[in-house]
């Protein structure tokens, strides 16, 4: 199958130091939609036979140079071989159309990177897993109700990027009439976008920051926009979305079939995140009436906010030693 031409920056611009314990080299690979993504590849220094792998992805308008990336060489250093991808339409990923996301697309995504992963000469292709981070948590729950392959997944500090779009934050725009009046926008959005001739971004993580901007605003401002997490290709750090570019997640739920997935899971999430409630709903929801519990976990991080499971938050806040002995113990 023919691949689009990427161009692949061959500098270290991540966010975060290079180690000295894993190899590194860019792949790529394509999706069944033919678009190619870009990927960074971390392998243990000096692994010998067939490993197993893990793809990781997000967090929803982040770059695979930002914590993707940082969870991906860590869980190298911890004998994994693993890939940090750009979804399609964004970063060094293929997509003719910039800054679009979706549902089957970005879950998708995910199984390509399966589909890379188990082509790889050395990896074991029945020990494969997946982290999904922030909105890609959803995603990567999403993937695992899919794609039978995967055997371990991991979502970190979890969006459900349908129930936001849907309902608003917390919920609190839960009604026909607003989204009613959503899917009205979106749909006079696209009519100018055709007249101007191009999309209209949505505006990344506000900035300057105001004064009386919510908390959760400035988590992802102290991110995001400081020397802390900020990579000129990320949207969250610039641009943003198309305004329009997250408009089938209005009418399209990811996480129908959660309470199926027979493979283990593992939800983390910061006690003080104020998305925390979507990997608790995410939780109850996917064990009520599965027959497939035992190998489900909710793990809470005391005193973690947001953005502390992005990298770390200055306080060790990502449990990989959970995340070892997790896919240790599933990837066997």
């Amino acid at each position: 199958m023919k691949k689009e031409e990427l161009k692949l920056t061959k500098e270290w611009d991540k966010t975060f130091p290079k180690s000295d314990k894993v190899d590194h080299d860019k792949i790529s690979f394509g999706n069944r939609y033919g678009i190619t993504l870009a990927a960074d590849r971390y392998v243990p220094k000096n692994a010998q036979g067939r490993l197993p792998a893990i793809a990781v992805c997000g967090p929803f308008g982040a770059v695979k140079e930002q914590c993707a990336g940082l969870y991906a060489q860590t869980m190298a250093e911890r004998g994994f071989l693993t890939i940090a991808f750009d979804p399609s339409f964004t970063g060094e990923s293929g997509g003719n159309v910039r800054y679009m996301a979706s549902p089957d697309i970005n879950t998708e995504d995910f199984m390509a990177a399966v589909d890379a992963l188990s082509l790889d000469e050395r990896v074991d292709p029945d020990r494969i897993g997946i982290i999904g981070i922030c909105g890609w948590g959803g995603m990567a729950l999403n993937a695992a109700a899919l794609d039978t392959r995967i055997k371990a997944t991991v979502a970190s500090t979890m969006y459900d990027m349908a129930r936001v779009n849907v309902n608003g934050y917390f919920d609190s725009e839960d009604s026909e009439e607003a989204r009613y009046q959503k899917r009205k926008a979106m749909c006079e959005q696209r009519l100018a976008d055709l007249r101007a001739g191009e999309y209209k971004l949505g505006g990344g993580v506000v900035d300057p920051l105001p004064e009386d901007a919510p908390f959760f605003v400035k988590d992802y401002y102290d991110y995001y926009k400081t020397g802390r997490g900020y990579h000129e290709r990320s949207l969250n750090s610039n641009g943003g979305w198309n305004v329009i570019g997250c408009e089938s997640f209005l009418n399209q739920p990811i996480l129908s079939y959660a309470d199926e997935i027979r493979s283990a899971v593992l939800l983390v999430h910061g006690e003080k995140a104020h998305s925390c409630y979507f990997s608790k709903d995410a939780y109850a929801a996917m064990t009520k009436d599965s027959q497939y519990t035992e190998n489900k976990e909710l793990l809470i991080i005391p005193g973690a906010v947001h953005t502390d499971l992005y990298d770390g938050g200055g306080k060790d806040a990502i449990p990989f030693d959970k995340l070892e002995d997790f896919f240790t113990e599933y990837l066997k």
